[in-house]
């Protein structure tokens, strides 16, 4: 599971809240970043404790563009194709820089997400970006000058982030509250966040995944919200009690983004350092309020309610679902791709697998998977496939032209048809499904990024790596890559463009996260990696970012790169 080794053209508010939502729902994942206009009106009026406006404040830019989940968009691309003002000619230590700091109150190892022209409380259109922290809080920082939050929430409920010592576990310390992305939806104005709590009492300490929806003008609950994440299956394997096997939150962790799509929040687990009576679940949720009308609702059937459960083992052990932090993947028919770590494999059981997820109804079940030929050796080597989270292509010519891409600790990339995945075949090398490379990287711990015909990847103590992506197959070896290597966890690269040209791949070097050594920002041309455009840690002082947090990536938004650190949430532009 997550331990080291040796362990989305833009849309028009005019077009309808209705399709706004079906769109952010996945109907058009490889579209830009999930984009419209932000016109006053979208979220309405706030009220809450004001910041007052700024007198020196510059002309504000309202872009249409926004961040609303991870890497993007519904695929996990990591792109942004429009970003017009960020370019390979003034991305470098001269004219690009670190601008601001804004201090949070534990680490983020949330992806930062950015919403554009939203009416913050006092009434004033700010472009936001919100984080949130292993201390169970959530910020909504103004995205273009440093100052004060718009607004500040603690989840906390009257108890405590959970100690990491109650795990006895050191992938995250000092303290486990929300670890996963949250992801917004536009239509409604709602961010959707989950947060680990703990709570003491005579009868001794209890644990909760609790399910907020909050309102991103002010930060006011909405929905019904917060609910706790409970739930079980029928099954015989680890945990089980008279068949059927329960969620236990205690030894579960949501280290993957949370995804939404169709009105539908989708919510990953794994565990903490490989707990035991642990597996991997995906629990679906209805988002609440009402989908057509983008407002809140105060009827039962507006509110956040329980749909459905998957669980990757349920007559087995492990198979966790953790991907390095990335959400699952989501198509333009809905269905939800996740990959798993090591475990059982048998029969229902997925472990070291694709698996796709179909949700009708109330059943959320597994409609087709892929498991490597040698998964055995896979689990019992903790190679687990599920280290990272796989990225859907964009539509390809020839035989195959709705793809995925995943790899894992193994270094092994597997290109497999999303129509028809591969299953299982216990010899001949994958040959079922369309490509494998082994060896072309090393173990992958993050998620790869996608833009123009390339496919970038991260690696553990390896070079970035750019291979080409031509007729549905990838270059057999990379085509560039950067003179740096990466050290553990390697990197979830993002990516920046004007469309199809202007392409900037950034990647956050992590590797000091273990003594809180700063993370350095990269930035490299995307048609030649060999070309590092900027170093955060080549301009003096100047540009030095905040200490290291694992598995994170960068926001890139309306000339400015956000990334999130173990005190503050670090803010670099132009100039």
């Amino acid at each position: 599971m997550n331990k080291p080794i040796p362990d989305f053209a833009p849309l028009r508010w005019l077009l309808g809240l209705a399709l706004s939502s079906a769109l952010l729902a996945g109907c058009n994942p490889f579209a830009s970043s999930l984009q419209r206009d932000a016109a006053e009106a979208q979220f309405g009026d706030a009220e809450a404790s004001a910041l007052p406006p700024s007198p020196a404040r510059a002309p504000r830019n309202f872009p249409a563009n926004g961040v609303f989940t991870y890497h993007n968009d519904l695929a996990r691309t990591g792109l942004n194709p429009s970003e017009t003002i960020l370019t390979p000619a003034n991305v470098n230590s001269k004219s690009f820089g670190k601008l601001f700091t804004n201090p949070v109150d534990g680490q983020i190892y949330a992806q930062p997400l950015y919403v554009p022209g939203v009416a913050a409380p006092g009434g004033v259109r700010r472009n936001i970006v919100y984080v949130a922290t292993q201390n169970d809080s959530v910020y909504a920082f103004d995205a273009d000058e440093g100052g004060p939050a718009v607004w500040h929430s603690s989840l906390l409920e009257g108890g405590t982030p959970v100690p990491a010592t109650d795990f006895q576990c050191d992938q995250i310390q000092p303290q486990v509250g929300i670890t996963s992305t949250p992801v917004i939806d536009p239509a409604t104005g709602t961010l959707y966040v989950v947060a680990m709590v703990k709570h003491n009492s005579a009868k001794g300490p209890s644990y909760a995944h609790r399910l907020h929806a909050l309102d991103i003008a002010t930060g006011a609950e909405k929905f019904g919200g917060p609910v706790s994440i409970s739930g079980s299956v029928p099954g015989t394997g680890e945990g089980q009690v008279k068949g059927t096997v329960d969620f236990d939150p205690f030894p579960h962790l949501n280290r993957p983004g949370l995804a939404l799509s169709n009105g539908v929040i989708y919510i990953a687990f794994g565990s903490h350092c490989d707990m035991n009576w642990f597996h991997g679940w995906v629990f679906a949720y209805s988002a609440g309020g009402d989908q057509k009308t983008g407002q809140s609702t105060t009827t039962q059937a507006g509110k956040l309610a329980l749909r459905s459960i998957y669980n990757t083992t349920p007559n087995g052990y492990w198979g966790s679902i953790w991907q390095a932090g990335a959400a699952p993947a989501i198509d333009a028919q809905g269905s939800v791709y996740v990959v798993t770590g090591n475990g059982t494999f048998h029969g229902v059981d997925y472990a070291d697998s694709f698996v796709k997820l179909s949700l009708r109804g109330s059943s959320l079940r597994a409609v087709d998977f892929f498991t490597p030929f040698d998964q055995k050796i896979l689990d019992e080597q903790d190679l687990d496939m599920g280290a990272s989270g796989p990225i859907l292509l964009p539509d390809q010519q020839g035989a195959h032209p709705h793809l995925a891409v995943g790899t894992g600790k193994s270094g092994t990339i597997y290109v497999v048809d999303r129509d028809r995945l591969g299953r299982f075949l216990p010899s001949g090398n994958d040959r079922q499904v369309v490509q494998v490379l082994r060896g072309a990287i090393s173990g992958n711990y993050g998620t790869p990024a996608y833009w123009n015909g390339r496919v970038y990847f991260g690696s553990l103590n390896d070079s970035l790596k750019e291979f080409s992506l031509v007729n549905g197959r990838l270059s057999d070896a990379a085509v560039s890559q950067s003179a740096g290597v990466f050290g553990y966890p390697g990197t979830s690269p993002s990516i920046s463009s004007d469309d199809t040209k202007n392409g900037i791949v950034w990647a956050l070097q992590n590797d000091e996260h273990y003594r809180s050594g700063p993370a350095v920002l990269h930035a490299y041309d995307a048609t030649d990696l060999s070309r590092e455009l900027y170093n955060s840690g080549a301009a003096g002082t100047r540009d030095v970012a905040g200490p290291a947090v694992k598995f994170t990536s960068p926001t890139i938004a309306n000339g400015k790169v956000y990334l999130g650190t173990k005190e503050s949430v670090d803010v670099y532009g132009l100039l």
